[in-house]
């Protein structure tokens, strides 16, 4: 960045140390928000396991889910505080520049705690089951040196991992759109100004919907489930993510015909734009849509009920491992293609609204093919209308796998007179039994609602992204001209490219996996040869060299990740 800004732009020193803050900014609020988060959800894991003592499934479900609801509002606050910060007090020249440094920073941050998290969870994972089928243990015992660590990632991958990327996700989805506004309207300042202003007002609202329809959910569900010992889980999560997106909907077209009800474009001679905003509020329900949508269709592959989770167990149960293996891919697989049906058929929709006549009249001539990208961008942006609600989920996972762990690790029913310690301290008389069945059920739950999060994050970021490579083109035919015409798939550079990027992904594969590989083969050799099985627990010693060895091979496989991507992204251009 310094020698971009300085040996390229010749930007004063004093004006490339704000750019610099501002991107330092992006890291810290990333690093911020997963510290948070993890902080919440280790207290959440205790008290969800306290709670379940008390046989109230209800109760017990609503703290992983407020913990993870309270996450989900601060990281969305934050990154909102910055990014208004930067346009309230950043000078208007630096501005631009300073959205960029606060996306590359985040997007650093959100990667390094992603990738990280993600080798660091799945090391642990492998090392610490692969132990439980060598030794015939049973889930979480104590005597297993890898347990502690699988708690730890369960942590690391499934909560720091996907806050930072929840962040980095709805702020670099916003400078995206900023970007675009910014470049295609460069010579309408005020009307780009009002656009700007009608995307953070509903922003804000969103904010507030989410936290409405979460206490609205709570109601309904205590109605419903009060009385009921054996609902599904799934079902109160469920009603949460669609009240969201509906009311979310519904806040979008209110607020939009407050703001832009009376939408004029100055000039030669003012043109009313009175349907602009139905279709600005429609396209970006196209998106607020897809969260409950994709949420449904993953449901269909991972949910505990479902008849691809049933076929992956009898699999398991007649043809072992292998079969259960391939029974999983054929379920993933079938999974994403109908994940992409639906992403496409939103955006399908989207470009039709984007056809609107009020709407091309938002986009100069000269960038009229930026229109329907645009609209792509405001789906990515309906994507996280509810981003709340979409943390909060995510979170209710390994709030829920944890809880059981802790449970498990407790050995709190095999402690001499607890039954009524507990009762004359807290005033209720557990049972271990029913506890032990709900932090089951919770952690099929939470492990479903894992998997409907993440391809809404994902499918944020490939859609913002499109409007990010087109605002580059944008930028490109502003400077030199005539970048369009020269775009395209018959000239070999642009070939050249795409396979580049397609062999990347590959390539990025096996490094992680191989990361994976190797740290859970060291995890596994020392937990063979430390493991006490005459013991009623493992050492701490023992246990915390297990979580250095996968925090180790993390990091090595993150540098190596990292070192070969930037090499990628750099070079790539100079061939």
């Amino acid at each position: 960045m310094i020698y971009y800004f300085i040996g390229l732009q010749h930007k004063p020193f004093s004006k490339v140390l704000v750019i610099l803050g501002c991107s330092i900014c992006g890291i810290l609020g990333s690093y911020g928000v997963a510290w948070f988060g993890i902080r919440i959800n280790t207290t959440a894991n205790s008290r969800t396991s306290f709670a379940a003592l008390r046989g109230n499934p209800l109760q017990t479900l609503f703290i992983p889910l407020q913990a993870g609801m309270s996450i989900g509002l601060l990281l969305i606050c934050v990154e909102l505080a910055c990014m208004i910060g930067i346009l309230a007090f950043i000078p208007a020249d630096l501005a631009g520049s300073c959205f960029i440094g606060f996306a590359i920073g985040e997007s650093l941050g959100a990667s390094a705690l992603r990738i990280g998290g993600g080798i660091f969870t799945k090391i642990a994972d492998i090392g610490s089951d692969l132990m439980k089928i060598v030794f015939n243990l049973p889930e979480d015992d104590p005597k297993n040196p890898g347990v502690i660590a699988d708690c730890t990632g369960d942590n690391a991958g499934d909560s720091v991992g996907p806050t930072a990327d929840g962040f980095e996700t709805y702020g670099v989805t916003g400078v995206a759109l900023i970007a675009f506004l910014s470049l295609a309207l460069a010579l309408s300042p005020l009307l780009c100004a009002k656009l700007i202003i009608w995307m953070f007002a509903i922003q804000v609202l969103m904010v507030l919907t989410s936290l409405g329809s979460f206490y609205f959910n709570m109601v309904v569900a205590k109605f419903r489930y009060s009385d009921n010992k054996d609902f599904n889980w799934e079902a109160p999560l469920t009603d949460l993510v669609w009240i969201t997106s509906i009311v979310s909907i519904l806040v979008c077209f209110g607020a939009s015909w407050l703001l832009l009800g009376d939408f004029t474009i100055g000039g030669l001679g003012e043109i009313h734009l009175p349907n602009l905003w139905w279709v600005l509020s429609s396209i970006v329900g196209c998106g607020t849509l897809a969260g409950a949508l994709i949420m449904e269709f993953t449901k269909i592959f991972v949910s505990t009920k479902s008849r691809h989770v049933q076929e992956i167990t009898t699999a398991s149960d007649h043809g072992g491992a292998s079969l259960n293996v391939l029974s999983g891919l054929v379920a993933g697989n079938f999974s994403a293609f109908w994940m992409g049906l639906v992403i496409l058929a939103l955006m399908f929709v989207s470009y039709l609204f984007s056809l609107n006549d009020d709407f091309m009249h938002l986009i100069p001539a000269k960038f009229v093919f930026g229109a329907p990208i645009f609209a792509f961008g405001l789906v990515a942006f309906g994507f996280l209308a509810m981003a709340p609600v979409t943390i909060a989920v995510d979170s209710f996972g390994p709030v829920t796998d944890n809880a059981q762990s802790v449970f498990e690790l407790s050995r709190i029913e095999k402690l001499p007179d607890i039954s009524a310690e507990i009762e004359k301290d807290f005033g209720f008389k557990p049972d271990f039994r029913t506890a032990k069945l709900e932090l089951e059920k919770g952690d099929g739950a939470g492990n479903t609602f894992k998997a409907t999060a993440k391809p809404v994050l994902i499918g944020t970021a490939v859609v913002g992204s499109t409007t990010m490579i087109f605002g580059i083109i944008m930028l490109l035919e502003h400077v030199f001209g005539d970048a369009v015409s020269r775009l395209s798939l018959v000239m070999p550079q642009i070939v050249f490219g795409l396979l580049m990027g397609g062999a990347v992904i590959y390539w990025f594969t096996g490094a992680s996996m191989q990361a994976v590989v190797a740290g859970a083969y060291s995890a596994v050799v020392f937990i063979k040869t430390h493991i006490k099985l005459d013991t009623e627990s493992a050492s701490i010693e023992d246990s915390k060299r297990v979580v250095e060895i996968c925090t180790r091979y993390a990091q090595k496989g993150l540098i190596n990740i990292f070192i070969v991507v930037f090499c990628f992204a750099l070079g790539l251009p100079f061939i």
